[in-house]
Formats: C-alpha cells, sequence, structure tokens
C-alpha cells in the first residue's frame, strides 16, 4: 500500500483532497485497526472534529473525508495537535516495528509461519460491520490479541456488503430487521494484491456453476484479515448475492457460503501465497477448509488415509454451541448437488465422503459440519470449562472407548481483548494506579492485584462517572426514537433520578 499526499492509492476509501505534509499519514493510522484499542490515536481523531467522530460512530476514514481543509489547516498550524500526532505516530510505528512482543521474545519459532484463522464473523468495530454477536466479537478479540502479542495469525472471513442486520422492535412487539449498505469508500477496507501486485481474485466450483470471487483486506494492527466477496460482474445475480449477507437465506445458500468460505478460503491463501502452518476453524462453519487441503494432499499423490492424517495434525477446531440444533446440518441431497465428482478427487466414494458427516443423529439424511471437522482435527476445544464438559458428553460417541472424562476436548474460557473494552476512564485510574503501560502487561496476574490497592473513592467516582454516561446515552436513544417515531408512550420508560 502507498501512500501519496496521504490518500491510499490503491484502497477504494480516499480522502477527497490532498493534507497538509505535516498531517499526511492521518490516512494511514486510519486505515489500521489498531486506532480502535489505542486510546491515544482515538483521542487524536476526536480532536480534529467532536461532533464529526461523534456523527460518524467514531470512522475516523469517514471524519477524514468530511472535515474542511480549513480545519485541517488550522490543525496544522498547532503545536499541542501537532505534538500529540508526533506521540501517537511514535507508539504506532513502534508497534508495528514487533521487536518487543511476547512471540518474538518467548517463541520466536512460532513468527516464522502462518496461522489460518476462519470464522464467519469478525467484530472488530463498527466501522466494519461483518458481526452478529459473541462468535465474532470473540474472533475480532483474537485478531487483536495476536496482533499485540506479535503471532502472525492470518484471518478469513466474508466481505458482506449488506453486513447483518438492526433490530427494531415494533409497537406490537415484533423484531423487524433492517440491512444498510456496507459503504467500503469509508471503512479501512482495500483490495487484497497478490505478490506480484494484482488483485486477489478466486474462483470455487459449486455444482454445474463456477463462482468468482475477489478478496478484500482489513489491517488490524499487525495481522491481515481478509474477506471473500462474491459481487463481482462475472457472477450471476444469485451468485453476487452469496456473500450479501452474515447468515442470511436458505439452507441451499448457506451451504454455499461455507463452501466459500473453507474450500473458497484455502484456494484464497494459496492465491496469496500464504503457506500457514496451523489451521483454525471458529466453530464449524468453515469446516470444508478441511476437505480441501484433504484433496491438496491426494491430487500431490497421498493416499487419502495420509491425506487426513497430515490434515488433522495441523487443524484446530473451537466448538461454541452446547446444543444439537445449532450446528450446521445439511440434507444429503444438496450434498450430491454440490459435491459430486469432489468426493473422486479426495480419493472416496459417495458413501464413504458422506460417513466423514456422520452423527448418530444425522445418519442417513443428514452431514454435520461439527462432525466433519471433529474427525480431522487433533486438536478440539470448547469455550468454557462448563462448555468442555457439555461437549464431551455430546460428542463421546466419536471416542466410544473412552469416559466422558478421558473424551480428547479441552476447554479455553473465552477471555476479551482489555483494551479494547476498558472505557477511558478505566485506563486513565489503571494508568495513575498500575502502571502507565499497563496495556502492555495486562496479563501478567500480579498487575491486577495492585488494583487492591486503588483508593476506593477513586474507583467509586469512575463507577459514578460511567453509570452518569449511560443513563445520558439511554435518554439520548429514547429522545432520537421519539424524534423518529420510532416510539409510542406506552413503550417509554424514564428513569428515576
Amino acid at each position: 500500500m502507498t501512500l501519496t499526499k496521504g490518500v491510499f492509492v490503491d484502497s477504494p476509501n480516499v480522502v477527497n483532497r490532498s493534507l497538509p505534509q505535516t498531517l499526511n499519514r492521518l490516512p494511514e493510522l486510519a486505515q489500521n485497526l489498531w486506532w480502535s484499542w489505542t486510546l491515544e490515536a482515538r483521542q487524536l481523531f476526536e480532536i480534529i472534529d467532536p461532533t464529526l467522530w461523534f456523527l460518524t460512530h467514531h470512522n475516523p476514514v469517514k471524519l477524514l473525508s468530511d472535515v474542511t481543509p480549513d480545519r485541517f489547516t488550522r490543525l496544522a498550524e498547532d503545536p499541542s495537535f501537532l505534538r500529540q500526532y508526533s506521540a501517537v505516530f511514535r507508539l504506532f510505528d513502534e508497534y508495528l516495528a514487533n521487536k518487543k512482543s511476547w512471540v518474538g521474545t518467548h517463541h520466536a519459532d512460532l513468527s516464522k509461519s502462518a496461522i489460518a484463522y476462519f470464522s464467519a464473523e469478525f467484530g472488530l468495530h463498527a466501522s466494519v460491520p461483518i458481526y452478529s454477536g459473541g462468535l465474532g466479537i470473540l474472533a475480532g478479540d483474537h485478531c487483536k490479541e495476536a496482533s499485540d502479542i506479535g503471532l502472525p495469525l492470518v484471518g478469513i472471513g466474508f466481505m458482506y456488503p449488506q453486513g447483518y442486520f438492526r433490530q427494531r422492535i415494533t409497537p406490537e412487539g415484533w423484531q423487524e430487521a433492517a440491512y444498510a449498505p456496507f459503504n467500503r469508500e469509508e471503512s479501512p477496507v482495500h483490495l487484497a494484491l497478490t505478490p506480484s501486485g494484482e488483485p486477489c481474485r478466486f474462483a470455487v466450483e459449486m455444482g454445474n456453476r463456477r463462482v468468482t470471487a475477489t478478496v478484500w483486506k482489513v489491517l488490524v494492527g499487525r495481522i491481515s484479515l481478509f474477506l471473500i466477496d462474491t459481487d463481482v460482474p462475472e457472477n450471476s445475480p444469485e451468485d453476487r448475492a452469496l456473500s450479501a449477507r452474515l447468515y442470511g437465506g436458505d439452507q441451499e445458500m448457506r451451504l454455499c457460503q461455507e463452501i466459500l468460505l473453507g474450500i473458497g478460503g484455502v484456494r484464497m491463501l494459496r492465491s496469496l501465497n500464504i503457506s500457514p502452518s496451523i489451521w483454525h476453524a471458529n466453530e464449524g462453519h468453515s469446516a470444508f477448509l478441511t476437505l480441501e487441503r484433504v484433496r491438496e494432499f491426494v491430487q500431490k499423490g497421498s493416499s487419502h488415509a495420509e491425506a487426513c492424517e497430515l490434515v488433522r495434525q495441523s487443524t484446530v477446531f473451537t466448538t461454541h454451541t452446547p446444543v444439537p440444533a445449532g450446528h450446521d446440518v445439511f440434507p444429503h441431497h444438496l450434498m450430491d448437488r454440490y459435491f459430486a465428482g469432489y468426493w473422486e478427487q479426495l480419493g472416496l466414494s459417495r458413501d464413504e465422503f458422506l460417513r466423514l458427516g456422520e452423527t448418530p443423529e444425522s445418519r442417513g439424511h443428514g452431514f454435520n459440519m461439527t462432525a466433519l471437522v471433529m474427525r480431522l482435527s487433533a486438536h478440539v476445544n470448547g469455550v468454557s470449562r462448563e462448555h468442555g464438559r457439555v461437549s464431551r458428553e455430546m460428542w463421546q460417541h466419536f471416542w466410544p472407548g473412552l469416559s466422558t472424562d478421558q473424551v480428547p476436548i479441552r476447554s479455553v474460557t473465552n477471555g476479551i481483548h482489555a483494551p479494547t473494552w476498558i472505557s477511558p476512564e478505566l485506563h486513565h485510574l489503571y494508568s495513575k494506579s498500575l502502571s502507565p503501560t499497563w496495556t502492555h502487561t495486562c496479563d501478567d496476574p500480579a498487575m491486577w492485584q495492585r488494583v487492591m490497592d486503588v483508593p476506593d473513592h477513586e474507583l467509586w467516582a469512575v463507577r459514578q462517572t460511567m453509570k452518569r454516561k449511560l443513563m445520558g446515552f439511554i435518554r439520548e436513544r429514547a429522545r432520537v426514537g421519539w424524534m423518529h417515531g420510532h416510539l409510542q408512550a406506552a413503550r417509554s420508560w424514564t428513569p428515576r433520578r
């Protein structure tokens, strides 16, 4: 990616004017989501225009597009702003240099190869609306934490031009879903390029048709997230809509999406010349990545059994769903439609292929995605201790000779990326009471023991401030709802003072 007078020339999101030379790196900062979990960077953008910062929902790409040239000229002559600008870019450059990362210091061998992280959604920031809930927020936090510790993770997901719906409750109590188009020109998204400098594209066969996809890229600190998009001219209208919405459409569209994510994601990485040493499937949506990797090994001369073992030893699977109804199961007639001709490339017959996704509940009529990825993963984990226990009970039939406690499904309790979720008020308190660089050592239990030394009245004052902010937010939401006719008297509520 290159900069010309403050503009990203290979990106659709372009600042409409040249910036003063002293501020020409602002678009570079706006294009990397590092700013979203770095308080100093967020404050820098807010200073540019506090009102616009609020109205753009803290989206610096749109902010820089909307600010007037006169405002930039004044900022370029403001010594206070220039000092903060210099301080933020010093932090930014030191961060990207990656000289003091945890991985580089403690596990330098891990920095030599990529880890592919497949997920149907990534919750990074509101300016990139490609998530719906907990699964995406976890994936987004994984990306940020991987960046912080220097883990060479590569994310693979979908572009979702129509994002995920916004929920509105009607006066009768019904949910209404409203989809707002995802404007890439106002988001930190740009085309992914191959090593030869060409836009990355790949194709996947789906039944009797061929679907082409282009790839977009989001910078998340030190790591990259690649997003698949089928909205390209050579596809039919139906295929252009395959990646339009998160969790949209019927079961057949869902199967096509998961083929794109799993099989297409592997082909995308090959086009980008990225060769991961570890492949992580975040939930069963991307389970087909295991089939494509088996196919690659078989086509190179391995037997099916040898290929499965090679794939198994480098695959990790995280399951999130503790109830059978939450796992994708596709009927055999759809599998026949989309995989006839593919199973031969795996060295399998139709029946052998279908058994890869078989469970006692789905036997003979359904292909279970979780069953597929569990069979081809050496490491499986739930997302809490209790969820690990429930998952061992759910999937014990895979290991009939073992007791429930011996089933090899571990648990890794979900955490959060602390710098993202800690409020500015608490950030300032921790910086004063724990350490000015507490975000660099927030994984150290010893540091958090010092929270007990924070004076009670200071912690309480921060809590009260945050409560006032919350109540102010609720009142503003109610006011806007009244103004736009979304609220009626019977649904209003005024909190007691």
